[in-house]
């Protein structure tokens, strides 16, 4: 037996699989053989033909930032005559659109805006919590959370616990990108969040009991030890804590950022084997996601044979990716037949993977 057959079989059994056998993986795995073993062990975590989904809004509160990440069409500098910092009034509405249509539950996260305080987030918060009080908040990524935990002088615990005070009820993976330094130097995602800052946010968060989700967005240049860096870093949390619901990783976008040309993005194959890989390194995550957002629906239905268990959500509004080229979009007649025609049952859910 050869050893990517050897280091596959010993995941399938649910061995932990280290970082160097992760790297052979990378490297030499054939697809086919990735996809057959990320399908036995996603269906060690979850033994029903089931794949489930969520209908929310991803709503953008400012596109106001003080960073300036090279993988990031979406952030405005606040002079720029399109930038805005959305009115309550204007939240409410768009959280009665999603109610109206089904919604459970709001992604709501914005820019690190350099003029907001704490008592604006919670504020916000507890104008949604008090006027929508069935709907899940799931809200404000590490970078936005360490951003307020410095310009207040306190520590991220406490601020973690306002905003839940106030309404939080889980924290998105968002700022992750590669949590390896060196990549997050060279894209400019390290001052906004070290990799140490935001493992440190959702340390924090999980141990004032609220779920968190992991994320990977990969494809901005990084080698194959950057990513494996990325997924021992979570399982190794994720060992600590049990806090994380769900892994979900995606591709970068090159369209309208400064990275645009300048790195080798990632296609389908890329995203599928990244997905497999995933899928076989997280030993204790339950849920692992596939992304139709970045990489379209066919290779998001394709992803349900690469590990995923889950199609992430029906997104009623989305800004980040569309403002780097990409309109994907579903309906939920659209999503349940994707579901169906690989062979698998549609169930919706709740933001943290509650069956509805």
């Amino acid at each position: 037996m050869g050893r990517v057959a050897s280091i596959l079989e010993r995941a399938e059994s649910g061995a932990r699989l280290s970082g160097e056998e992760l790297l052979v993986l990378f490297h030499e795995a054939p697809l086919h053989d990735l996809g057959q073993a990320a399908s036995a062990v996603r269906f060690r975590h979850n033994p029903e033909p089931v794949v489930t989904y969520i209908i929310d809004r991803n709503i953008n509160y400012t596109n106001v930032c003080v960073y300036r990440c090279k993988f990031c069409a979406f952030y405005r500098k606040p002079a720029d005559p399109d930038a805005y910092v959305l009115p309550f009034s204007e939240l409410a509405k768009k959280v009665e659109e999603t109610v109206a249509a089904g919604g459970t539950g709001i992604l709501l996260q914005g820019g690190v805006h350099p003029s907001l305080r704490l008592d604006f987030y919670e504020g916000m918060l507890r104008f949604l919590r008090d006027r929508f009080p069935q709907v899940h908040l799931h809200a404000f990524s590490a970078p936005e959370v360490a951003f307020l935990s410095r310009v207040h002088k306190l520590p991220v615990r406490e601020v973690i616990a306002r905003l839940k005070d106030a309404g939080l009820a889980s924290i998105p993976g968002g700022g992750a990108e590669i949590l390896e330094d060196e990549t997050r130097k060279r894209i400019w995602s390290h001052a906004k969040a070290s990799t140490a800052e935001w493992l440190e946010v959702h340390r924090e968060a999980h141990a004032l009991g609220l779920r968190t989700t992991a994320t990977m967005m990969f494809g901005v240049g990084e080698d194959y030890q950057a990513r494996v860096e990325h997924l021992l870093r979570v399982r190794e949390l994720q060992d600590q804590t049990g806090g994380f619901t769900a892994f979900i990783p995606w591709t970068f976008q090159e369209e309208n950022t400064a990275l645009e040309g300048q790195v080798d993005t990632s296609g389908g194959y890329d995203y599928l084997r990244t997905l497999a890989i995933s899928r076989l390194a997280l030993d204790n995550f339950q849920h692992v996601q596939g992304s139709w957002l970045t990489q379209g629906t066919k290779i998001g239905q394709l992803s349900l044979f690469f590990g995923a268990d889950d199609l992430g959500s029906i997104m009623l509004e989305e800004n980040v990716v569309a403002a780097a080229g990409v309109y994907n979009r579903l309906d939920q007649q659209t999503m349940e037949f994707l579901i169906r025609d690989a062979g698998f049952t549609p169930k919706r859910r709740r933001t943290l993977y509650e069956p509805i």
